[in-house]
């Protein structure tokens, strides 16, 4: 386990606040493999504020944006979600829906309605980056079922009383507020990164934080050193 040195002297098994006091650990290196896309013009700060949309408890070094409603901090907007224009995904959609259909299966899917989601969490060596630390050796994959609206992917953080969902306690380049996962109600799945340190890629694409991108059945995204989370719809019939 990586230990780092927080200003007041404390040892942190946590590389952005202090495991012992909560202090943010200043100066400590991003991965270089990956492009940043938050916004440049967010002064770190040790505060934070409630949002006032939502209530939601907001750190003000984390972004322009409430993680949960999206309110604006900046320019005082409510709302401020723009929904990403995935051309690359429709057609992935299209060729997904012209496979099962040429497969003679597309009439049996049509009549199994989503009734929920789950998400499996793999260990995939292959995203590992020479700089990273080693993979866990024979971790098994683990699944999640999602029983809540909003779903917090990231790293628990007792200081910082951070307890996400689904909980990425192994890979330290997960941020503790990495990103969202959130039932829609028409039982659709949307994928959010929310400002997080070293981003999040679907289809090796690094999304936008504070973007909602709509995931389908069987979609996989990246994060943090080597950990691959893939998306997979709970079907019955209809």
């Amino acid at each position: 386990m990586s230990i780092y040195k927080c200003p007041k002297g404390h040892e942190s098994t946590e590389l952005d606040f202090c495991s012992e006091c909560g202090t943010k650990i200043l100066g400590v290196p991003e991965l270089p493999f990956v492009q940043k896309t938050i916004d440049s013009t967010v002064t770190p700060t040790k505060s934070t504020e409630i949002c006032p949309d939502c209530s939601t408890v907001h750190e003000s070094n984390s972004g322009n944006f409430c993680e949960i409603c999206g309110y604006n901090f900046v320019t005082g907007a409510h709302g401020e979600v723009p929904i990403a224009k995935r051309t690359q995904e429709e057609e992935m959609g299209t060729m997904r829906q012209t496979n099962t259909n040429s497969s003679g299966s597309g009439l049996i899917d049509s009549q199994l309605l989503v009734i929920g989601w789950d998400v499996v969490v793999y260990i995939d060596p292959s995203l590992r980056h020479p700089e990273s630390p080693e993979p866990p050796i024979n971790q098994p994959p683990i699944t999640f079922h999602l029983d809540q609206v909003i779903n917090l992917i990231g790293r628990n953080s007792e200081v910082r009383a951070i307890h996400p969902e689904i909980a990425l306690d192994f890979d330290d380049a997960v941020s503790h507020r990495h990103a969202l996962l959130t039932l829609e109600t028409d039982n659709t799945l949307t994928l959010r990164d929310i400002g997080s340190a070293n981003g999040t890629q679907l289809k090796a694409v690094e999304l936008k934080p504070m973007v909602d991108i709509k995931l389908q059945d069987g979609d996989e995204f990246t994060l943090g050193h080597w950990t691959r989370i893939a998306v997979k719809a709970v079907r019955k019939l209809g």
